[in-house]
């Protein structure tokens, strides 16, 4: 196999660093940027990280890809198995340079990742990680994306009804009750999420749910207590949406 080259050969004979970390605990990191472009693929628990403009919720078995460059904090919850790929500076041309992408993880692609983070650095001169490398970008190249991120509005005043759907995503409260906590009016609050979300305050709490509904999936959680502790009335109700937004009803889901 050819080794795919970048558009800019990167300095150094070190084109792939890894990072593999397995925990007990609940692990955080804060607010920090990286010089490489970063790769993390969660094997077990799940991995949530935080930009100034988004936040993504990264389920078992799916990757999170953040640029070099992006600052962004991290949130693993236990019990957690991160495998994390570095790839130095405009090796990897097809992904984003300036923005964070939840992407699907074939099953070789995963097979790729857990061998390279058992192999270390991975230097161009030596041929078997040459080759490693060459099949880790062309496995990047064909990666989809998955809707697993919310953006995060920029307005004080819908920031704080952001915060606390954030906090308690089971709150039923109107949005109108939501606008007066937050010292603004219902049409201020709706017109700003659709400002700058591009999502409707409907659509965007609707999302907050499923996202936080995919973490306690993911860490066993059954399908009925899911529902409750994301504010639906009823279970099938639950299901209904779930399955229109990831293609799978949640059992299935969490199987899967």
């Amino acid at each position: 196999m050819r080794l795919r080259q970048p558009r800019r050969r990167p300095d150094g004979s070190v084109w792939v660093r890894t990072f593999p970390l397995t925990a007990v605990h609940d692990h955080a990191l804060p607010p920090h940027s990286h010089e490489w472009d970063q790769l993390t693929y969660a094997a077990s628990g799940v991995l949530c990280v935080d930009t100034a403009v988004e936040s993504w919720t990264v389920p078992p078995h799916m990757a999170l890809w953040v640029p070099a460059g992006v600052e962004h904090a991290e949130r693993m919850f236990a019990p957690v198995t991160m495998r994390t790929l570095y790839f130095a500076p405009r090796l990897v041309a097809q992904l984003p340079r300036a923005e964070c992408r939840a992407v699907n993880i074939s099953s070789l692609l995963r097979e790729l990742i857990l061998h390279a983070s058992r192999q270390g650095a991975l230097d161009r001169r030596r041929r078997t990680h040459a080759h490693l490398i060459g099949m880790l970008l062309d496995q990047l190249a064909g990666v989809t994306a998955v809707p697993l991120q919310l953006p995060t509005p920029r307005d004080p005043r819908a920031r704080r009804v952001a915060s606390r759907l954030r906090a308690a995503p089971d709150d039923v409260a109107t949005v109108g009750a939501l606008a007066r906590r937050a010292a603004a009016s219902r049409r201020t609050i709706e017109r700003l999420f659709l400002r700058e979300t591009g999502m409707t305050i409907a659509e965007w709490r609707r999302r907050l749910r499923l996202l936080h509904a995919v973490r306690l999936l993911a860490e066993g959680e059954a399908v009925t207590a899911v529902s409750l502790a994301c504010g639906y009335a009823s279970v099938s109700a639950f299901i209904a949406v779930f399955k229109k937004e990831f293609g799978a009803t949640p059992g299935r889901y969490a199987a899967s």
